[in-house]
C-alpha cells in the first residue's frame, strides 16, 4: 500500500472517464484549487459519502522543544481537520 499522488489521481480520472489527459489534469487542478480557496476563506467542505474538511482555530499554548526540553509558547494558528463520513469509516474498518 502506498501514497496516492496528484499524478496518480490524474491518471485515474483519465482512465475512468472520457476526458483527455489534459482535461483530466485541468479537472483535478480545478477541484484542488476550489478546495483550497474554500478552506482559506474558512469555509467547511462537505463531500457526501467521503467526509468533511473544516478549518479550526487553535489558541496560543505552552509547548516544549523536544530536543532541549525548554519551554516555549506556540503561536495561535488555524488548522485543517478532516472528519470521515460514517460510510467511509465503515468501509475503511472492514479491511
Amino acid at each position: 500500500m502506498g501514497t496516492l499522488t496528484k499524478t496518480d489521481l490524474v491518471d485515474k480520472v483519465y482512465i475512468s472517464s472520457s476526458l483527455s489527459k489534459a482535461q483530466s489534469v485541468e479537472a483535478v487542478e480545478l477541484f484542488l484549487s476550489l478546495t483550497k480557496a474554500s478552506l482559506i476563506r474558512g469555509e467547511d467542505l462537505l463531500l457526501s459519502g467521503f467526509g468533511k474538511f473544516s478549518v479550526r482555530d487553535k489558541n496560543e499554548r505552552r509547548g516544549r522543544n523536544p530536543q532541549t526540553g525548554s519551554a516555549l509558547m506556540l503561536e495561535a494558528r488555524r488548522v485543517v481537520t478532516f472528519k470521515p463520513s460514517g460510510l467511509l469509516r465503515t468501509r475503511v474498518n472492514k479491511t
